[in-house]
């Protein structure tokens, strides 16, 4: 495939799941007003804190079934044949069907420890009881969603991900209303239920070829899928526990509102603007793992998906810093406000996590785990004491300071590894663009400080068309915009005129 059709085949996918997470972000804004308005800060602390342990426990159960799963699917798919995977997928669904019991019960037994660890006494011992079923949710619609990914059927992993996460709000709205904060259990409970359900519907649409998996064959090939999975494991356990002392950490020290305000700042960063990673990574991380053999491949895979990375990431980012104050207002209440310079911080950040993310990905695509397990630790304590000492030292600002510095330490350090395991490198035309994206972001950062709001604004809205402008010339070059519109148009036009 040319450089010009991969980049389309990027932009495409991108395009695609960009539509669907649209819808998503816009669910997602709907719910957080609704959490926000009727629940407040403390309300969204207590969420916070409960997924969060839920989070950690199901990442240690779930033995990072949801990215193995995907890499395993991958590697075996040949030629667009169900029957080269149709085994590898049966095992990967019994393997997340005992993950999640497993989970569940560990929920189950240990919810008067969680509580007092989370709340510090036992006054929500029940409520982890009553959504410890959600862990069992989680890791079989995670299992559901991977066959599809694994097997690139991106549409209906689309759709999955779209009517369930449309369905979890449709419930919860009136749950809010009327319940206020007694709602939070019954509607984490019925977004996971939502989700399984639609992951179930659309992953029934590949039809496999069924044969009976004896214990010998489950423990023999489930292995190997086992083994990464174990080390995703460790990695997503680390992250989730650093978040969750940082947490623990803000609400001895802050209260619960801190902690709500914390959650707040990263929703917008992790789950907003973040999503754009998520996004592309469901196509990109089956295309790495494909070619995982061949150096060359991937780091020509890596280097195309930094670029589209940058790319888009760098308008979002300047759009971000202009309007953060409205979005604050539009997505949560003027309580809010506080966490406004916490994302400007933090947003920096995201471009040198565009990089880091997509040179991540190679330590997990070649299944390199010792190496893999070496830096999450690495990172995730370093990741843990930054932001301990920027919320001791500056507060909610610090966070995101700490959050901005972290993921520059982050791209240095992969780059480093990168290189000297697998001759990863980016060349100079790749530098220059990343170096223009850089300062096109610090200008924006910079531009927050005018205190005359007529001349901040005016030259921050020239950032925006600079930046969008920088962004599409960029993206002309490698795929000829004007060309791919013409033959999209041309190929309507003909399945049009068939009909």
């Amino acid at each position: 495939m040319s450089d010009s059709k991969t980049y389309r085949q990027i932009l495409k996918t991108t395009s695609l799941f960009g539509g669907v997470q649209f819808f998503t972000i816009l669910i997602s804004i709907i719910r957080t007003k609704l959490i926000a308005i009727f629940i407040g800060p403390a309300g969204m602390g207590i969420i916070a804190l409960l997924n969060s342990t839920l989070g950690v426990v199901s990442g240690i159960s779930g033995l990072g079934m949801e990215t193995s799963a995907v890499k395993n699917i991958s590697e075996n798919y040949k030629n667009d044949d169900l029957k080269t995977v149709s085994r590898t997928i049966q095992i990967i669904k019994k393997i997340v069907f005992f993950t999640g019991i497993l989970g569940m019960l560990l929920v189950i037994i240990f919810s008067k420890v969680l509580s007092i660890i989370t709340f510090g006494d036992s006054s929500q011992t029940y409520s982890f009881v009553f959504i410890a079923v959600t862990v069992l949710f989680k890791q079989l619609s995670s299992g559901q969603l991977a066959v599809l990914q694994g097997l690139r059927q991106m549409k209906l992993l689309a759709k999955a991900n779209l009517y369930g996460n449309l369905f979890g709000l449709l419930f919860s709205i009136p749950l809010y209303y009327f319940l206020r904060i007694e709602a939070i259990i019954p509607t984490i409970i019925i977004a996971s239920l939502s989700a399984l359900l639609f992951s179930f519907y659309y992953s029934d649409k590949i039809k496999i070829d069924k044969e009976k998996i004896s214990k010998t064959v489950l423990l023999t090939e489930g292995k190997s899928i086992i083994k990464l999975g174990f080390m995703l494991t460790i990695s997503n356990v680390l992250t989730l526990l650093s978040t969750y002392l940082v947490q623990i950490y803000i609400s001895k020290s802050g209260g619960l509102e801190q902690v709500g305000f914390y959650n707040a700042g990263f929703t917008l960063l992790n789950s907003y603007v973040g999503i754009i990673f998520t996004v592309m990574s469901t196509d990109y991380f089956p295309k790495l793992a494909s070619v995982n053999s061949d150096n060359e491949k991937v780091r020509s895979s890596v280097i195309q998906q930094a670029f589209i990375s940058i790319i888009i990431i760098t308008p979002i980012i300047v759009l971000f810093l202009t309007f953060i104050s409205i979005i604050i207002q539009l997505i949560y209440t003027p309580k809010f406000n506080e966490i406004i310079p916490m994302v400007c911080f933090g947003i920096l950040g995201m471009l040198f996590r565009a990089v880091s993310w997509a040179m991540g990905f190679i330590l997990i695509a070649k299944g390199d785990s010792k190496m893999f397990v070496k830096t999450a630790i690495g990172f995730n304590i370093l990741s843990l004491i930054m932001n301990i000492l920027g919320y001791y030292f500056y507060g909610l600002e610090g966070l995101g300071f700490s959050f901005c510095l972290y993921f520059l330490f982050h791209f240095i350090g992969l780059k480093i590894i990168t290189k000297n395991r697998y001759n990863f490198y980016f060349d100079t035309e790749f530098y220059k663009i990343y170096f223009i994206c850089f300062v096109i972001c610090v200008v924006a950062f910079l531009l927050r400080y005018i205190e005359i709001p007529i001349l901040k604004y005016s030259l921050m809205m020239v950032m925006i068309l600079i930046s969008m402008s920088f962004s599409l010339f960029q993206i002309n070059k490698k795929m000829n915009l004007k060309e791919m519109f013409a033959s999209l148009i041309s190929n309507k036009k003909n399945q049009n005129d068939s009909q």
